[in-house]
């Protein structure tokens, strides 16, 4: 996609997250806009941030939160998001939560969430690559993402959580959390309404397998977060399934991403599929590259504590900003030709998709390790695959998490 015209001079006019060309390519618009305004304020009541610098230095600073329920009274009214039952979840995540009720959540889920409990899932990935991959062979063609980037990662989680196999169909078939919900743009009352049937049946679901765990606990997260305790603090019935519904989504989504969006830039840039086929040794690095040029997860958002400046530009406290982890991603004062794709970069990992400081994403290790195998399997068993739409691809139509919506491919 070429560049924004010249002629635009406000970056808050470009910034459309949700309209198509953005959608299809907003590296462009980050770069004029970093170039315009590397911070401004955004009609719909937010700052907006765009250089790596600045960006890594918020996600770290404890004088940046989140204050959940004070910023939704100001975007939505109370009344308003207190009657939807996905934004009441929603309040209940880790992911929105500051100290010290985020440090005893985080403290509480990560005992069942351990790197090396991740990293001894690697032979359990790889046969359940080997398997979708089985199913597809002999075809010559199939449908990538709903054959493969989303049975991978929910089949994964699915086992990790403990949710038996005869419970899973509706899990394959949609999301778990809706993407618009953690949009930088409201979501529409149809939206919301079908984010709250969603999240009321997830519910109903979910607390009935709590309680079968208690009776019968299994090898399982499920079991382990039912009766984990710390300091004589437990999970609530409410923050038990928010943040099961956290994991499940942080568990799945950024790794379905992942493997489309790293396979999509990947066929759009076939020497460095030769030099992955060339060298496996380069595939770790080929992630966190893969990551940094198409990310997963394009923004997180946080509240300043106190009045502070931001890039020249005071804030006082309580005012929004986004951080545009796609923008830093790009930032051409970190990454030498940033646009340029190079899955032997040197320094890839600087930012990533999984933000940083105390929230940065528990499952960042397990996506990194389901990407790696399963792109890696791919190249190996199916070298001749082909994406059928790599030049014209369909994006999902959520911004923070960016993905395409198919990937018909044959070989």
């Amino acid at each position: 996609m070429s560049m924004p015209a010249a002629t635009d001079n406000s970056a808050a006019n470009l910034f459309t997250p949700l309209a198509p060309d953005f959608l299809a390519d907003p590296y462009p618009y980050y770069h004029r806009m970093r170039e315009l305004e590397p911070v401004f304020f955004w009609p719909l009541g937010t700052y907006v941030a765009t250089r790596h610098a600045d960006i890594a230095w918020i996600l770290k600073d404890r004088r940046f939160g989140k204050l959940f329920e004070e910023r939704m009274d100001k975007r939505h009214g109370s009344d308003v998001w207190r009657a939807s039952s996905s934004y009441r979840s929603l309040g209940k995540m880790m992911l929105v939560q500051d100290p010290p009720d985020h440090t005893r959540l985080r403290g509480l889920v990560a005992k069942a969430f351990t790197a090396r409990r991740m990293e001894d899932m690697r032979g359990q990935i790889q046969a359940i690559v080997d398997k979708l991959i089985d199913r597809v062979e002999g075809d010559g063609s199939m449908e990538i993402m709903s054959q493969f980037a989303h049975p991978l990662p929910v089949e994964v989680i699915c086992d990790m959580l403990g949710i038996p196999e005869s419970d899973r169909q509706p899990f394959y078939e949609s999301s778990t959390v809706s993407g618009r919900l953690i949009d930088p743009t409201p979501m529409t009352p149809e939206e919301t309404a079908h984010a709250d049937e969603s999240n009321e049946n997830l519910a109903a679901y979910f607390a009935d397998l709590f309680e079968r765990r208690r009776k019968d606990p299994a090898d399982d997260l499920i079991s382990l977060l039912v009766q984990v305790e710390e300091a004589g603090e437990k999970l609530t019935e409410e923050e038990l399934f928010a943040n099961v519904i956290l994991l499940f989504g942080a568990g799945h989504e950024t790794t379905v991403n992942l493997i489309g969006n790293g396979l999509l830039a990947l066929h759009r840039n076939p020497e460095q599929i030769d030099r992955l086929k060339a060298d496996p040794s380069l595939m770790p690095n080929a992630i966190e590259e893969l990551l940094r040029y198409d990310s997963s997860v394009q923004m997180t958002g946080r509240v300043c504590l106190e009045d502070i400046e931001v890039g020249g530009v005071a804030m006082k406290r309580g005012d929004n900003i986004i951080n545009l982890l796609g923008a830093a991603n790009r930032d051409p004062e970190v990454f030498e030709n940033p646009d340029q794709l190079d899955v032997g970069r040197k320094g890839a990992r600087a930012m990533s998709s999984f933000g940083g400081g105390i929230h940065h994403c528990l499952g960042a290790q397990l996506a990194r390790i389901e990407g790696e195998v399963a792109i890696a399997t791919l190249l190996r068993r199916l070298p001749d695959l082909k994406l059928d739409n790599a030049e014209t691809p369909e994006w999902r139509p959520t911004f923070t998490l960016r993905g395409v919506k198919t990937l018909p491919a044959s070989w």
